[in-house]
């Protein structure tokens, strides 16, 4: 198994220090650590390159302007952000700002290593919770949530509806039953929303529908 160079960001030398015990025999080792994201853009702007950067979210200007210049400096080091907040607003701006994912700090650490695999390996990745959260009209978002009218990039009736149920974590067959269509129906639709959103696969999507408001209901 080979070690994966992590950077630690985070205001509370508890936590670093707690996650660096909890990493330790995994394959993140954690190789340094900062207080602040501009104290570590200061190491990467010098030449430091992580594979791995585990940074707070802190709803700044100042903050979100950093990652996004960690995002550009480094662009091939993977970023994930680890909040104490579950808000839909909070991890539309972390993944527009350039991060590879966003999980909750009271994560377990089977969850955590393995969200930072499947983030190494490029995928997106962000809490399941999200969905229920949208699903009951609790997660504290201020974007507006979609419900119909005009259609963003396109989007059919149908495929809005598609989307939404991305959002709550459906599998194909469970969209069927709900949209009273054939599994090989949903799978031709989820291509065309994939195609027409530029997201390359259902996980994007799920995250393009939260950052552009969809709501998470029931489909009819």
């Amino acid at each position: 198994m080979e070690a994966v160079r992590t950077m630690v960001i985070d205001s509370s030398r508890l936590f670093r220090e707690g996650l660096r015990q909890l990493l330790a025999g995994t394959q993140f080792e954690i190789t340094s650590e900062y207080v602040s994201l501009a104290e570590a853009m200061a190491q990467i702007e010098r030449g430091f390159q992580p594979q791995l950067s585990l940074t707070e979210f802190e709803a700044t200007d100042e903050w979100l302007g950093s990652l996004k210049a960690m995002r550009e400096t480094a662009p091939e080091s993977r970023i994930v952000v680890l909040s104490n907040t579950l808000a839909a607003q909070a991890l539309a701006q972390a993944l527009d700002a350039g991060a590879d994912g966003y999980l909750l700090k009271n994560i377990s650490l089977q969850g955590l290593t393995q969200s930072l695999e499947l983030a190494m390996l490029g995928e997106k990745v962000f809490p399941t919770q999200l969905a229920t959260l949208l699903a009951e009209g609790r997660a504290n978002s201020e974007r507006p949530m979609f419900r119909g009218g005009a259609r963003p990039n396109g989007l059919s009736e149908r495929e809005t509806a598609i989307l939404r149920c991305l959002v709550s974590g459906y599998p194909n067959k469970v969209i069927a039953d709900q949209l009273q269509m054939t599994e090989a129906s949903v799978k031709v639709h989820l291509k065309a929303v994939l195609r027409k959103i530029q997201a390359s696969n259902r996980t994007q999507a799920a995250i393009w529908a939260i950052n552009n408001g969809f709501q998470s209901d029931q489909p009819r």
